[in-house]
């Protein structure tokens, strides 16, 4: 049995990534400026390596490399498309916020770079997977990075607690995951999804099998921050450089997302086995974040709790199936639209973020008092992406996700589910609209110092401005997001 040659224009996105990595790190080393100018040249290298790999992404459209006979390791479909899109969104984003905060914090900056761009050819090849094994290899590939750039908050003992946690709750989580694995292995005989696809149809599970589904989900729990793989996000959120933190919450999560999908997808005939386990997930996540997030006074770690409550909703559509078939179809679109949708709600708050914690640790909600009034540009701004995040007008996009998640557990009758998510999103309403709130209070007397917000931060601003744009295009046009896997 051949070898197939390699198309490498089939991977040409996630190769320059790679090789974006690579050059960010040399040109660091080698420009003579050891100052901002040094730093700031390492992350424009960056940001025009993901601007170049989203250039080759159309032409990797519907096609497949690293074959041997008819077994191909890396496939390109829709869904690839779509979750590469939002992987090479968030990453642009979030290394504009990062030209602003390595510069303010003197962070290493090649190294920076490195582990960011090596994240996120990580991430690019988790929907791209064609068996378990490569789908939990990259998954590492995705987190390995991040515990590096956790701990990167120079001077807070916290960045080493939280990536300490990090890393043992990934540890805990793909040790499990592996095992399962084997187990799955050891049952059916394969770890390629096609012919798992065709035996799991065929076949019923088997105690063994029922064993290495479930534990193989514990990665992509973790992937998400579900309840009760959660633990780890809100101080690794928190003790993380700002744009880290989006990442954490965009990037990462979309790729526990896109291994979930390929895991449903391919065990969907035993739909009575992780149905069940999904719907406790989704159910524990939606309750257990919204009421914690309601005592947070901490702007990132509000927003954390946030992340770990938006990936219940996310998973609502899968737990739906619990109620029956009937709305699996509806499934994929309804949880791709809500990942295009969140990701540039969460990102644009976090560029809000980025600028108004300049040279401040633990900004609170009591800091961004009067924001709106001190800075309108970056108060209105947050409060529209609060606004979104709530489900509530002028954002509509926010509303839209909502809207057609929640249409799925309505279609197949789980009715739990549907009640679970309504009591969770009005829960939600009360910590997003006491945060708008409070951008319109009168400002309060405090020691944060508002001096730098009318201090430049560029490329911060071009974040924000473009994530702002993005959901207002997305809340004229929301079949942009609901729709996309018809469009690609």
């Amino acid at each position: 049995m051949g070898i197939q040659s390699v198309d490498l224009w089939v991977m040409a996105p996630t190769i320059v990534l790679a090789l974006g990595a690579l050059l960010a790190l040399l040109v660091d080393l080698f420009v003579s400026d050891n100052g901002k100018a040094s730093r700031s040249a390492a992350g424009v290298t960056a940001v025009v390596a993901v601007v170049a790999a989203t250039a080759f992404l159309p032409q990797s459209a519907d096609s497949v490399t690293l074959c041997a006979g008819q077994n191909c390791a890396y496939a390109v479909g829709a869904l690839t498309l779509a979750i590469q899109l939002v992987v090479l969104i968030g990453t642009a984003t979030v290394l504009l916020m990062s030209l602003v905060s390595v510069n303010d914090t003197r962070t290493p900056s090649g190294e920076y770079y490195f582990l960011l761009l090596c994240s996120a050819a990580g991430a690019m090849l988790v929907p791209a997977a064609t068996d378990l094994v490569t789908l939990l290899v990259a998954i590492e590939v995705v987190s390995l990075p991040t515990f590096a750039l956790i701990a990167m908050n120079r001077g807070d003992r916290r960045s080493g607690e939280g990536a300490l946690k990090a890393f043992l709750y990934s540890v805990a989580s793909v040790a499990v995951s592996f095992y399962g694995l084997a187990l799955l292995y050891g049952s059916l005989g394969t770890v390629s999804f096609v012919p798992l696809s065709l035996l799991a149809a065929n076949t019923e599970p088997t105690p063994i099998g029922t064993a290495g589904l479930v534990m193989i989900l514990a990665v992509v729990a973790f992937k998400a921050a579900a309840v009760p793989f959660h633990a780890w996000a809100p101080d690794a959120y928190e003790s993380a450089p700002v744009p880290i933190a989006a990442y954490l919450s965009v990037v990462s999560k979309a790729v526990g997302f896109a291994a979930l999908i390929q895991i449903v997808a391919t065990f969907a005939t035993w739909e009575q086995i992780w149905a069940p386990v999904v719907a406790a997930l989704a159910i524990l996540t939606m309750v257990f974040a919204n009421v914690i997030a309601l005592r947070q006074q901490g702007v990132v770690r509000l927003l954390a709790w946030s992340s770990v409550a938006q990936a219940g909703y996310i998973l609502v559509p899968f737990a739906a199936i619990v109620g029956g078939l009937a709305g699996a179809d509806a499934a994929l679109p309804a949880v791709i639209g809500y990942l295009v949708g969140y990701a540039a709600l969460n990102l644009g708050a976090f560029a809000v973020v980025t600028i108004a914690s300049r040279g401040r640790k633990g900004l609170l909600i009591a800091d961004l008092k009067g924001l709106a009034w001190q800075s309108p540009w970056l108060g209105l701004t947050l409060a529209f992406f609060l606004a979104g995040l709530a489900g509530l007008p002028p954002a509509l996009i926010g509303l839209f996700i909502k809207v057609q998640v929640i249409a799925v557990p309505v279609s197949t009758g789980a009715w739990v589910v549907v009640a679970v998510m309504v009591l969770a999103t009005v829960t939600g309403l009360a910590y997003y609209l006491r945060f708008a709130a409070a951008l319109f209070a009168r400002p309060a007397e405090s020691t944060f110092n508002r001096a730098h917000l009318g201090v430049s931060a560029g490329p911060a601003h071009v974040a924000l401005g473009a994530m702002l744009v993005l959901t207002i295009v997305l809340s004229v046009a929301p079949s942009l997001a609901l729709g996309l896997l018809d469009r690609l």
